[in-house]
């Protein structure tokens, strides 16, 4: 037994299948594996969260809190966990405080026990009462630092930032390095600053869209990093987050030997690598997620928003504008306080980048979502944001949103309730409806035999997992769950 066992959070029921095939996997693509899974011996098993929750209604016409229950049902053994946006939930706006208290109660109730909870701004506001929630109901809280890189994101600004998460309860911290911009040398030094500052479990996430993810592993392992999130090899690496058995064989025999059988992870890797050559097979899995794109380090926009913006780029027929779109998104990123690049932030800049570069005039036109973040309504942004382009928005200094956002909004759940008296079955039906009311009405009349399951989407379809579009100034943007959000 190693002295120091690493433990492992495998993805390949949430985040794997969102990075490489647009959250396409369906139960019944998991269950066969599930029992097998439950042995392995992992810590936890991502398998919710993310955007499963809008996949499964609007793409899959499954019940997501079903799914949940199905999960839990096979895997008794282990804990099950998901990813939460905050105050925002699973949804793209803030919530009010009641509907979050629904939320994680009844995630926990239906079989989640271990919810990472992260904000794209880092905002520790919007992470509050979700934070309690979790602790309220007896679910483990891993807060997550979303990892990014800028002249007020250091390695000071994360202790910090770590250090209260600590004081509000986190039970674990998450590095979350959705964009896979954490350099190995760089995970090393922020986990031992991390280890030497705080008292809790230190969990690390990140992808392999650079290539660098297994060595940022690897040096986190050296460092003492406690948990660090993989994928099973068939839907590993790329975008998604390196393999699971590669992790596993390195470290066998050393001081951080993860304990976990290599067989038996074989034996779970060989149903998924069926799933995905399915997935292949009908369009939903690019071979192209799986290649390594070291523009990631050079412009820090994770793998899903680079084809979120060549698509925008497609509809416009200005793919020649490629390279200077991603010039733009550093410069309004920086115009903006330097949010990380994580949903739904990095659709807000590459959106406001292609618009900037498309129309010819920076900030000729400046989408509602761009107004809302630079007014505060997202919260506070890392860094003071350009006067100048806050007031070309329209945004006077007065307007500017400086309390907690969601201290703005009066409670929520007896107003969903009403609207969803003639079509909701219960308190899970209510949520579905208060994160997703354009999907979850139409997905209950299929769910419930009102209307027929429409036909399976064209594969170029199954790529958009637009939870909205909308046009401004006849460029029509698409708002899409990228793998950034992790």
């Amino acid at each position: 037994m190693a002295k120091n066992p690493l433990k492992i959070t495998d993805t390949i029921l949430r985040d794997a299948h969102q990075s490489q095939a647009a959250t396409r996997m369906r139960i019944e693509d998991m269950i066969p594996a599930l029992e097998i899974l439950d042995s392995v011996g992992y810590w936890s098993l991502e398998c919710w969260g993310g955007a499963t929750f809008d996949s499964c209604m609007r793409f899959l016409n499954e019940d997501p809190w079903e799914r949940l229950r199905t999960l839990k049902k096979h895997m008794p053994n282990t804990k099950l966990q998901m990813l939460l946006r905050g105050q925002n939930l699973l949804g793209y706006k803030h919530y009010a405080d009641d509907v979050v208290d629904a939320f994680v109660g009844k995630s926990i109730e239906n079989g989640i026990e271990v919810i990472r909870v992260f904000d794209a701004l880092n905002d520790p506001r919007n992470l509050e009462q979700a934070m309690k929630a979790i602790k309220k109901n007896g679910g483990i809280c891993e807060a997550a630092i979303s990892y990014t890189i800028s002249p007020v994101h250091n390695e000071e600004y994360f202790v910090k930032l770590s250090k209260e998460l600590e004081q509000m309860g986190a039970d674990t911290i998450c590095i979350k390095d959705m964009a896979n911009l954490l350099l190995p040398k760089d995970a090393y030094s922020l986990v031992k600053k991390l280890k030497e500052n705080v008292k809790v479990p230190i969990h690390l996430h990140t992808h392999n869209t650079s290539g660098t993810g297994d060595m940022t592993n690897l040096r986190a392992a050296d460092a003492g990093v406690d948990i660090v999130d993989c994928a099973l090899s068939p839907m590993a690496n790329g975008t998604s987050n390196p393999a699971t058995e590669s992790l596993v064989a390195t470290l066998a025999g050393t001081d951080r030997d993860t304990g976990l059988n290599l067989e038996v992870l074989s034996k779970a890797a060989a149903h998924f690598r069926g799933v995905a050559n399915k997935l292949k097979a009908d369009g939903t899995l690019d071979p192209k997620v799986l290649n390594v794109d070291t523009n990631t380090l050079l412009y820090q926009v994770p793998g899903g928003m680079l084809s979120n913006l060549i698509s925008q780029l497609k509809q416009q027929k200005a793919e020649d504008k490629y390279y200077d779109v991603l010039a733009e998104v550093p410069r309004v990123r920086e115009d903006f306080g330097y949010p990380p690049l994580v949903t739904p932030t990095s659709q807000i800049v590459g959106t406001q980048a292609v618009l900037n570069v498309i129309t010819g005039e920076r900030y000729k036109m400046v989408t509602k979502e761009s107004k809302g973040l630079l007014k505060g309504e997202y919260g506070k942004l890392p860094a003071p944001v350009n006067e100048e382009v806050r007031a070309k928005a329209g945004i006077k200094p007065e307007e500017v949103i400086t309390c907690r956002p969601a201290d703005l909004i009066e409670p929520e759940m007896d107003k969903y309730r009403e609207e969803t008296k003639d079509i909701a079955k219960c308190d899970e039906d209510v949520l579905s409806y208060a994160l997703f009311p354009q999907v979850a009405p139409k997905f209950f009349d299929i769910r419930d035999g009102r209307v027929a399951a429409p036909e399976a989407p064209k594969a170029e379809e199954k790529k958009e997992t637009a939870s909205k579009a909308t046009v401004e100034n006849g460029v029509r943007i698409l708002y899409v769950d990228d793998c950034s959000n992790k």
